[in-house]
Order: C-alpha cells, then sequence, then structure tokens
C-alpha cells in the first residue's frame, strides 16, 4: 500500500501516515479553555481510532477540575515539562512529573487536583473521541 504525507487537517483513509511539523502547528479546542491543544494529525491518520495532542498551560490550574471518568477504552499521559496531580481517591494523589507517564484506564474517576505554574504533556487516548463524564469520587 503507497503512503505519502497529507496535512493535518485532511480526512485521511485509516493507516496513513501523517507528519506533525512543531513550527506548521494546529491548534484544536479542547477541556479547558486557558490551555493549548496540539494536534498532532493522527487522529485522521488513525480514521478516529487514536488521538495525540501535545497539551501545555503558562498557567498553573487553580481549582481542581472535579471528579470525571473518560468514555474511552484508555488515555496516556507523558509530561515533557512540569507536573500534574490526579487523585485516583482521597487518599490517592499522585504527582506525574516530567519525563514520567501515566496510564488511566477508560472509565476511572479522577481529578486533577494541581499543576506546576506551566507544563507541557503529550496525551492519547483509544479511541480519538473520548468524552468526559462527571462523576462522584470512589468510595476506597
Amino acid at each position: 500500500m503507497s503512503q505519502s504525507a497529507v496535512s493535518q487537517d485532511e480526512m485521511l483513509p485509516a493507516e496513513t501516515y501523517v507528519l506533525s511539523k512543531k513550527d506548521e502547528a494546529t491548534y484544536v479546542p479542547g477541556r479547558r479553555e486557558w490551555m493549548k491543544y496540539r494536534e498532532l494529525g493522527v487522529t485522521a491518520a488513525s480514521g478516529g481510532r487514536i488521538r495525540a495532542q501535545v497539551t501545555s498551560s503558562s498557567q498553573g490550574l487553580s481549582d481542581p477540575t472535579g471528579w470525571h471518568a473518560h468514555l474511552c477504552e484508555g488515555q496516556f499521559v507523558y509530561v515533557l515539562s512540569g507536573w500534574v496531580e490526579l487523585a485516583f481517591g482521597a487518599d490517592h494523589v499522585i504527582r506525574v512529573e516530567e519525563g514520567d507517564s501515566v496510564y488511566i484506564p477508560g472509565g476511572t474517576p479522577h481529578n486533577e487536583v494541581a499543576t506546576s505554574d506551566a507544563f507541557e504533556l503529550l496525551e492519547m487516548s483509544v479511541p480519538a473521541d473520548m468524552g468526559t463524564e462527571a462523576c462522584e469520587p470512589p468510595t476506597s
């Protein structure tokens, strides 16, 4: 099968490779308006099976996001710079720092409780169209 590079903005047949250049970045709306979401073209190239974005912020989280779960098979986060703290229960908070990663299975309740003043992370989800639902905190 012959493949060629295409623009990130094109709808692609599944399994076409795509090149995402930093100096030609495409930004898309995301879950939080104060953050920037750089689309890497994986959604279109994978036919919607996978999403990959670089998420960045130049201001820290001022309040926890609230308990929520993502409607997906899974979400992977790799911190490029800064840090993010995630709660998975009342007594279970983790800090994911530069060079660290976390995989969150779909449907897992969590709460982003704090971030460094500036951060950048690579975030991937399967499927690409990852929904978010508010939920109650876990009981244990």
